[in-house]
């Protein structure tokens, strides 16, 4: 079933448990992370982000994203991710998208409390609900500088004047996949959690360990994005049949499938979400 995020993020919050936002820009993406969710009946989050569009263009995408949704035994969301363009943020959401994140993490703080107010008011024309980022959560380098990670009192500023359903910090995760060890900055998670209510996110899921995302949900993230995870998955499946002549689509995407859909039950057991549809 179509849901938003606060039919999902909400029940999270109260029950220290995350739901994975799953980036799926194909139909094997898309069918192993549902696989997954029905199977450990977890709720889900599907979608895309602006910067992968070149390999999902999102009027194709939208009609399968939306249609599996529907057709789901599990509650899913679909987000439009990490969106920068006012226009395509309209877009997805007129394409039947039920959740979207307008990323003006890069602006100042009072650009990106305008900015975000103003999408806001669009969000709420759907009847869709949406996530802002505050602070910037770099890429997959050990040069994070911790100026841009979450300040309290301004979470607690922002979410006040925005009104925002879910708000992405940046703790010391990264983008992409790490060339670094990361570490997450448990007690500031924390500490904003105590401020606002509303549910936290932490981007740069893929590549964190098992005793990462544990802490950070038990200090108060509700919501972890994954994306490279599933991609290595894919190209796991493609490598298992290279040199045995079975290296034909026709093989390759049930393979693809049940590779991405191990990904996510694995991340979906380590985010608590088993059995909570």
């Amino acid at each position: 079933m179509l849901v938003t995020l606060n039919d999902l993020l909400i029940d999270a919050r109260r029950n220290r448990y995350a739901v994975g936002l799953f980036n799926t820009v194909n139909m094997e993406m898309l069918r192993g992370v549902i696989a997954a969710a029905e199977e450990t009946r977890s709720p889900v989050i599907i979608g895309t982000a602006e910067i992968l569009l070149p390999f999902g263009p999102l009027e194709e995408l939208a009609g399968m994203l939306i249609t599996a949704a529907k057709k789901a035994t599990v509650p899913v969301v679909v987000h439009f991710d990490h969106g920068y363009t006012p226009a395509l943020i309209v877009k997805s959401l007129s394409l039947g998208f039920s959740s979207v994140m307008y990323d003006c993490s890069k602006f100042s703080f009072e650009e990106n409390v305008k900015a975000c107010v103003q999408m806001r008011q669009i969000t709420d024309a759907f009847g869709a609900t949406m996530e802002a980022e505050l602070g910037h959560v770099g890429a997959g380098n050990p040069d994070i500088d911790s100026s841009v990670f979450t300040d309290v009192n301004e979470a607690q500023e922002f979410v006040e004047r925005t009104k925002v359903d879910a708000l992405a910090v940046s703790v010391g995760s990264a983008h992409g996949e790490y060339k670094f060890t990361p570490h997450l900055e448990l007690d500031r998670i924390s500490e904003i959690r105590d401020k606002i209510e509303t549910p936290l996110v932490l981007h740069g899921g893929s590549g964190l360990s098992e005793d990462d995302f544990k802490n950070g949900i038990k200090n108060g993230i509700c919501k972890v994005n994954i994306y490279t995870d599933l991609i290595k998955a894919a190209g796991t499946a493609v490598e298992s049949l290279q040199g045995s002549g079975n290296l034909t689509l026709e093989k390759v995407i049930p393979v693809m499938i049940e590779e991405i859909k191990k990904a996510a039950i694995n991340k979906m057991k380590i985010f608590g979400s088993v059995g909570k549809a």
